[in-house]
């Protein structure tokens, strides 16, 4: 894993010079498809045959994708394909976003929660979970039902749980201490 993350660095931070904050967003989308696709091992066989052609895994990129790829993202696969450099695209991606988010003075943040939660849930809670740790957050939710019910917010290292869950591994520790 170390070697991928050695190896995607340079794209990342190529990449991010090239684009800045200003384009960020849109990168991150065709740079999350890309990732996707090339994360699948099926990909990964078919692009070390030596019968498929390097327009025909830049097609098979491009295709993933919505709507026209701007050169700058065209060019850039067309450099990790013919480097041979595919299975660092999912780091690439991540290293990327982690620019971003350094340069925007942010951070990803998944929230599992038990119930699936509306968007103007995550609006009232995203200014009560800045404020705990301190800097914007980028929200995603993934479903938990093992939570029972409430929330665990996982940013980086840190942790808040404030799941029915934590709390009765909370008593059950209290009763037995």
């Amino acid at each position: 894993m170390a070697e991928l993350a050695t190896i995607a660095r340079p794209y990342a931070e190529a990449l991010f010079k090239a684009t800045g904050v200003a384009g960020a967003e849109q990168v991150q989308q065709w740079l999350d498809a890309f990732a996707e696709v090339a994360a699948s091992e099926d990909v990964q066989r078919v692009a070390q045959s030596p019968k498929v052609s390097r327009e025909q895994l830049l097609s098979l990129f491009e295709s993933v994708v919505q709507g026209d790829l701007p050169q700058l993202a065209k060019n850039f696969l067309a450099t990790v394909i013919d480097n041979d450099r595919l299975p660092a695209l999912p780091m690439i991606a991540a290293q990327y976003r982690g620019l971003v988010n350094a340069q925007q003075g942010a951070a990803d943040a998944v929230v599992y929660s038990a119930f699936p939660l509306s968007d103007a849930e995550l609006d009232g809670l995203r200014p009560v979970l800045e404020k705990r740790f301190g800097r914007k957050l980028n929200l995603t939710v993934q479903p938990d039902a093992s939570l029972i019910g409430g929330i665990r917010v996982v940013v980086g290292d840190e942790e808040f749980d404030t799941s029915i869950k934590a709390r009765l591994e909370q008593m059950k520790a209290a009763l037995t201490a």
